[in-house]
């Protein structure tokens, strides 16, 4: 039988994740602080967020929180810049 691949899966995903909420935060004006306490995370868990590279995890539910906040969609942030 022959998988037939539906998707393309970019392997650096949570790198593009951590760059787009760092881009948006910033365009929003929001410092790291800001951010945690609109979303109720903690500030240490937002930077690592962003400067981890994509090595910390987060939970979808993480992610809609954060996009809300930066009003942006989930694709928003997931979208690898060209």
């Amino acid at each position: 039988m022959i998988k037939e691949k539906f998707y393309n899966f970019n392997p650096n995903i949570k790198s593009i994740i951590s760059s787009n909420i760092r881009k948006y935060r910033k365009q929003r004006g929001f410092t790291q602080e800001q951010l945690a306490l609109y979303t109720e995370l903690s500030y240490d868990f937002i930077r690592r967020i962003e400067t981890s590279g994509g090595k910390s995890g987060f939970s979808v539910e993480t992610l809609y929180k954060i996009a809300t906040v930066l009003e942006v969609s989930m694709d928003e942030l997931t979208k690898e810049e060209k």
